[in-house]
């Protein structure tokens, strides 16, 4: 008569259950980190005084939110503080828009990003020729 003896299993599984472990705690290779960039000034000249108002000697101070694209370009301009001189808070958002940025950056890639930006007018220092004579003084 032939005995046979129940097999066992349990090396055998024990040896697929630790090699699945062992698969499982192996981390694909990470992406590498990418510093981020802050957004950086390329182009920004002073907003032009308007000629408008240059006979008037009036200066002021305008701030303006801007949203400044992938692209560097102000996407976005809003008036957040206003020089109560619309002449002064028009050329600001004019002069701003012509301004260029190098785009901040996340993994690499350009995103936008929000500055506030305060634009300082001052009269002009002599009076346009186109004003005639200054006021007399009284």
């Amino acid at each position: 008569m032939t005995l046979h003896r129940p097999l066992s299993l349990a090396p055998a599984f024990a040896a697929v259950l630790a090699a699945a472990l062992a698969a499982g705690c192996q981390r694909a290779p990470e992406a590498p980190i990418i510093p981020s960039t802050p957004l950086r000034a390329v182009d920004t000249p002073p907003p032009e005084y308007p000629q408008t108002i240059g006979c008037d000697q009036i200066g002021g101070k305008v701030v303006l939110q801007l949203t400044v694209g992938p692209e560097g370009k102000p996407t976005k301009v809003n008036v957040l503080e206003g020089s109560k001189v619309a002449a002064l808070d028009e050329a600001a958002i004019k002069g701003v828009q012509r301004w260029r940025f190098e785009a901040a950056t996340r993994n690499g890639k350009p995103v936008s990003t929000d500055i506030q930006v305060p634009v300082t007018f001052h009269a002009p220092s002599e009076r346009p020729p186109h004003c005639g004579a200054a006021p007399a003084a009284g």
